[in-house]
């Protein structure tokens, strides 16, 4: 009874992602999932808590500005043990719609912690106690990945917040310095700036958001100083320490020192892929400690049989992508052990999607600028203002722009970007138009209702199609 087809280790997005398709490709199939609870990073300490923390302070940081409508809204405050109770209560409910997926019976569920014995044996440690030893003839690792923490002298000391930590926190301080620049980062530095804080951003590179053009970057970093964040870019972090009252950082900056202090340090420098404990050398991996699962866009590791999908991978640590890393890796080690001749499926990134929930929101989806330059592309970039758009001057909306990119021969589109208003919302049209290959004439020609946000894409487009 311990013989598998396919064994997942990781039940979170990733992993459910693989274990659902493994089963209905009719593959005998095992998730080992040994957390405390299942569900994984996303809907318990991810995307979607830190959403509703976002949600709450979008709410408050419009009812300031209520007046500007002609609305008068007394004066706006918050209740923060309010806001982490409407947390608890909506996250409970996405963990235990994820549970009842996982015990649905379409596959096994085993809670335990699993190491490699061999590249097609796994040793679990239960939860309840006890050990099991499973058999699988193909096995995905989705294990995900772990704060990153830094060997800053004094910042452990100085004990910094996680995002863990500011996600169940009904305590928001006063003042905070946040270390990273990154999602997470200014995700957080805005959800406390929209409370009242005073937040000041501390970043290594001299800009923000580092997979994206400078362009937009420098857009998201202007909209954010508009609230009050401040930035301290090109740092490096020396120090950092407490007193019985606040917290600093001590920083080198353009040849100069100085400290900066606050209530509280949030730590946000990134993740690391939780491969320590697997144990991967007995499968026949060399994984150096907090290295990612190296995996082709196959998904197989360098052992056939054994697949990754997920943060673990380190590629790209976006939801919709791990959980299609982990279908395609499903259907892959289905085709494997069928022994058929057709062909692998292969992960396609072309329509990398990628969204950053700060006010204004940031989104862009295909090549950057950056990119194409770098593969050799000749391509040709337009853009137009919120500030020049009707329906974001209604909103009272208007930092940022929109930006779509082109091949300058054919006129295929091949990326897009925007920074303001709904961009979470705002790129999904672009990425169906790059999904069918469109040109930008084509893109141009299709109707666009007015007025609405959406229209302002019209504008780059027809200047990209003239060209």
């Amino acid at each position: 009874m311990n013989d598998f087809d396919f064994a997942v280790i990781g039940g979170g997005s990733a992993g459910y992602a693989a274990a659902r398709t493994a089963a209905e490709e009719g593959l005998r199939t095992v998730v080992i999932d040994g957390s405390e609870e299942l569900g994984g990073l996303c809907i318990l300490r991810g995307c979607m808590p830190s959403k509703t923390l976002i949600e709450s302070g979008n709410r408050l940081q419009d009812m300031r500005e209520a007046a500007t409508f002609g609305l008068t809204a007394g004066t706006p405050c918050y209740d923060a043990e309010k806001i982490i109770e409407r947390k608890r209560r909506l996250i409970a409910d996405f963990a235990n719609y994820r549970a009842e997926q996982l015990e649905s019976g379409k596959f096994e569920l085993i809670r335990g912690y699993a190491r490699f014995v061999s590249s097609y044996e796994l040793q679990v440690s239960l939860r309840d106690g006890g050990e099991q030893i499973i058999h699988a003839r193909t096995i995905l690792v989705a294990t995900g990945s772990h704060i990153h923490h830094l060997g800053i002298p004094g910042l452990k000391e100085a004990a910094p917040l996680t995002s863990d930590d500011v996600l169940d926190n009904a305590h928001p301080p006063k003042s905070l310095l946040v270390l990273g620049a990154g999602p997470v980062a200014l995700e957080l530095a805005h959800y406390h700036r929209a409370l009242g804080a005073e937040v000041t951003v501390i970043q290594r590179s001299k800009h923000i958001l580092s997979s994206m053009d400078f362009d937009v970057a420098d857009a998201v970093q202007k909209g954010m100083e508009h609230y009050g964040i401040k930035f301290f870019l090109g740092c490096k972090i020396l120090t950092a320490g407490k007193s019985p009252h606040r917290k600093w950082i001590r920083i080198a900056r353009e040849g100069r020192e100085e400290t900066l202090e606050a209530d509280e340090i949030l730590l946000a420098l990134g993740r690391r892929p939780n491969t320590e404990k697997l144990e991967l050398s007995h499968a026949e991996l060399t994984v150096p400690a907090g290295a990612p699962l190296t995996v082709s866009h196959t998904q197989q590791t360098a052992v056939p049989t054994l697949f990754g999908a997920g943060d673990v991978t380190g590629e790209l640590e976006i939801v919709h992508v791990a959980i299609e890393q982990g279908e395609v890796a499903a259907r892959n080690a289905a085709r494997l052990l069928r022994e058929s001749n057709e062909p692998l499926e292969t992960m396609d990134y072309r329509l990398r999607l990628f969204v950053v929930f700060t006010d204004p929101e940031a989104a862009m989806v295909g090549l950057t600028e950056r990119e194409a330059a770098a593969a050799g592309r000749d391509v040709v970039a337009a853009s137009y203002p919120f500030s020049d758009h009707g329906k974001s001057i209604i909103h009272g909306k208007t930092q940022g722009f929109v930006k779509l990119l082109a091949d300058r021969t054919t006129g295929e589109l091949l990326g897009g970007a925007v920074v303001g208003p709904q961009a979470s919302e705002l790129i999904h049209e672009v990425t169906v138009a790059l999904r069918f290959r469109a040109t930008a004439a084509e893109f141009a020609r299709i109707p666009h209702y007015h007025p609405t946000l959406s229209e302002i894409w019209t504008y780059p487009a027809e200047e990209l199609a003239l060209r």
